[in-house]
């Protein structure tokens, strides 16, 4: 059957989501997110899915790889990659933040890779009548813990495109409390993340403060997204040692985080500092950090993704996982390999809450005490909302963005903005 069944066709929709006025260590969320929906189509009829990065480079590179797999089963996954990786290099004209790994035009090979892999498990899983998950091993939990992902906001775009969101404004720590409260309600999430490098440390710390007040008891974890010195991570590392589960990413580099782990009781976390295999040697040997943050669409697809779990147990590490603004064929395919790894040790990120659309069937996927459960249908277990996808195709035409450009967003709101790194 497999040998048989050949890749026949590839479809690649970029599209765009309403995004809220988010802000980080970069900036500001655009009004509009960018994503790309990869279908590949079989010679026996089946479509496999797969969501990845939607600005134009990406798009580029995936219309230049596509050639790559016509013709391959969807079995032939070491060979999709030794094309990719004999074949895809990195482009010019990307805006590249250090704070989104996924923008580095340096991974396109793993980026390609990831979102080829994710469909062409999607079709394994129809063929042989399984989900993704049995096709990484099994699944070691039923359902896949996720963190409330709070951040500091605007109450609405400066330049109102659309009604505002239900979120409201999110500056005092009164608000980002109740920005909490709200999520925990409706998702039921056991642990909470905030998103700093925005304010004065200072302010941050209070937010954190009043969170664990409100939730006591309930881990919590502040990422400034190394946009603090060394210094002033190290003056805040006291008074964090007392609130947090982890500390993440506070400041820039391997080295630094070195530094600063002989300066705090926290495992120190990263989806900054390791991004790649050398990355991680060199940190392991450095003592950088304590808990890395995977994300299969930039470090290579979901089999890297579990041998990423095992070098962290081979290495004592903590694993969990990052998240950017994404729908639910990523979601989905985060909570299939998640499933598959013994040493999840915390709850994954997810950018979830904050987008209000969908392109699969059914809607929006569902939380249960702020887990999703694995699916046990054939594949990822969620299939295209055709018209929604024509939709948010539309919206991707008419929108105007096509490369994330948080700094020139932000510079509406504030012309002095530089996005200076560290700036606190």
């Amino acid at each position: 059957m497999s040998r048989d069944t050949k890749i026949t066709a590839i479809r690649i929709t970029p599209i765009a989501f309403r995004d809220g006025p988010l802000l980080n260590a970069a900036g500001i969320h655009e009004p509009w997110a960018l994503r790309a929906i990869v279908e590949f189509e079989t010679s026996d009829g089946r479509v496999g899915i797969s969501e990845t990065y939607g600005d134009e480079p990406m798009l580029r590179v995936l219309d230049q790889a596509k050639a790559l797999v016509l013709g391959l089963s969807p079995f032939e996954l070491n060979r999709m990659e030794e094309r990719v990786r004999a074949t895809i290099r990195p482009q010019p004209g990307a805006i590249e933040f250090e704070l989104a790994p996924g923008s580095h035009t340096a991974k396109n090979a793993a980026k390609v890779t990831s979102t080829f892999e994710v469909a062409m498990l999607d079709l394994q899983g129809q063929m042989v009548g399984a989900p993704v998950v049995d096709l990484l091993g099994g699944a070691v939990r039923d359902a896949v813990p996720y963190s409330a992902y709070l951040f500091f906001k605007y109450a609405e775009h400066i330049d109102r495109p659309y009604s505002p969101d239900a979120w409201g404004e999110g500056i005092s720590p009164a608000q980002i409390v109740a920005q909490a409260q709200r999520m925990i309600a409706l998702y039921g999430f056991q642990s909470i993340k905030l998103k700093g490098g925005v304010f004065e440390p200072a302010h941050e710390i209070a937010c954190m403060r009043a969170l664990h007040g409100a939730f006591p008891g309930l881990p919590l974890r502040l990422d400034p997204n190394a946009n603090w010195s060394l210094e002033t991570s190290i003056q805040a590392a006291p008074e964090l040692d007392e609130l947090l589960e982890y500390y993440e990413d506070p400041t820039p580099g391997l080295k630094g985080m070195a530094e600063l782990a002989r300066h705090t009781r926290l495992p120190l976390a990263t989806n900054m500092v390791i991004t790649t295999l050398d990355d991680f040697r060199k940190g392991a040997e450095m003592g950088s950090v304590k808990v890395l943050l995977s994300d299969h669409h930039y470090w290579g697809g979901l089999r890297v993704t579990q041998t990423l779990a095992r070098m962290c147990a081979l290495w004592d590490l903590g694993m969990s996982m990052h998240s950017n603004s994404h729908l639910g064929i990523s979601l989905m395919a985060m909570t299939h390999v998640a499933a598959s790894i013994p040493n999840l040790t915390y709850a994954c990120d997810t950018h979830y809450p904050w987008q209000e659309e969908e392109v699969v069937k059914g809607g929006r996927i569902r939380f249960e005490q702020g887990s999703v459960r694995v699916p046990t249908t054939p594949g990822l277990g969620v299939e295209l909302d055709r018209e929604k996808l024509a939709e948010l195709h539309e919206q991707y035409r008419s929108c105007g963005v096509r490369n994330r450009d948080d700094l020139t967003q932000m510079q509406k709101y504030d012309a002095s903005f530089t996005g200076q790194n560290p700036r606190f």
